[in-house]
């Protein structure tokens, strides 16, 4: 069993679920908790990730933490009792994948986290918290990098369960980016002429002080480069409560994940609070301003490519004004070599992983 409710949960899935459909000896199924329910984040990645319809789709969508975690938990008991898997599938560290490691564990079904061992160091994050208490709950802790093995020793997890296979979005990024195309509602733009942002987060959308700081400086790089938001439903929402606008942005509806391939691809510069799309823009050779205090992907830090401004808008005016000036790279090997899905099926259908290739 697969359990999954948010956009990037989607795309990891849908490398693994591709590589567990090879071995001929899997029946996967999917539940999805609903986290992500919108068209535009939920529907658009199954149809173009090729992805399964889910088996169980929970309904669960807003609310609190401990209130969507609690539904999620409440219905993936249901599920689970239903199907009795040799084994449950989560991924990264949304309330997702607590619930769905957590009923799995209570009942008695072995977990297996993908991205385990990722830390930023900060409980105060809601996804930190999460992060911690999966690797607890889980019996294969498949890791993306040495960096992510450490930690888990750190707190007392380590032995043969413990896989660094490398990072299945890397996967999904070589798999998909070539053939990725620029969405319709931006085919005027040209390669390296603009700026591409994305501001989803709790810990900025739901601050107005937060929120303001960041349109204010996006508003003001756009006054050099055009700079486009793709407007997660939350972050309008909050704007709206907060009386905020979005003057002087090129907002467009959220996309799909190839049309973010090929907008990151495109852009001069990314800047960004999602974990997945710092991954993303390093490996399609884009800076990355990351507009959090902290990052989950500390590898990224070294490589000149990244930097942490937070929301304050002189430092992100600083910073964006500074990697504008870096041009395109290609990217290290700090994230394996694409295979991580197969090793992790090898692993999960009894087999031997082959050895992930020491980085760069």
């Amino acid at each position: 069993m697969t359990i999954v409710g948010a956009r990037p949960q989607f795309i990891k899935a849908a490398a693994v679920s591709r590589a567990l459909a090879s071995t001929g000896c899997v029946e996967e199924v999917l539940v999805h908790t609903g986290q992500h329910h919108d068209a535009g984040m939920s529907d658009v990645f199954f149809a173009e990730l090729g992805l399964a319809q889910p088996r169980h789709h929970l309904g669960v969508q807003g609310g609190s933490h401990g209130e969507m975690t609690g539904r999620m938990l409440e219905r993936c008991e249901v599920a689970l009792r239903a199907e009795a898997p040799d084994c449950v599938i989560v991924y990264g560290d949304t309330n997702s994948t607590l619930a769905g490691a957590l009923a799995a564990a209570k009942l008695g079904f072995p977990v297996a986290h993908v991205e385990a061992g990722l830390r930023a160091f900060d409980r105060s994050l809601p996804e930190e918290i999460n992060r911690v208490l999966v690797d607890h709950l889980s019996r294969w802790h498949f890791a993306p990098g040495a960096d992510a093995v450490g930690n888990l020793a750190r707190e007392g997890i380590a032995g043969a369960d413990v896989h660094r296979v490398g990072d299945v979005m890397y996967d999904a990024t070589r798999l998909f980016a070539p053939g990725a195309v620029m969405p319709a509602a931006c085919e005027d733009l040209h390669e390296g002429a603009y700026l591409l942002a994305t501001v989803h987060r709790a810990g900025t959308t739901d601050d107005p002080v937060r929120l303001g700081a960041v349109l204010g400086a996006l508003r003001e790089l756009a006054q050099a480069c055009e700079l486009v938001l793709p407007l997660h439903p939350r972050t309008r929402m909050r704007a709206g409560q907060y009386g905020l606008t979005f003057e002087g942005l090129r907002v467009i509806d959220p996309v799909g994940y190839t049309d973010m391939l090929a907008l990151t691809r495109g852009a001069r510069l990314v800047l960004t609070d999602s974990g997945g799309l710092q991954k993303e823009a390093y490996w399609l050779g884009r800076p990355c301003l990351t507009l959090r205090e902290n990052t989950e992907w500390v590898e990224l830090l070294t490589t000149g490519r990244m930097v942490l401004a937070g929301t304050d808008p002189d430092r992100i005016l600083a910073a964006a004004r500074a990697l504008c000036e870096l041009p395109p790279t290609s990217p290290r090997a700090l994230h394996g070599d694409g295979n991580a899905a197969g090793r992790i099926a090898a692993v999960l259908t009894g087999g031997a992983a082959e050895p992930l290739p020491e980085p760069d």
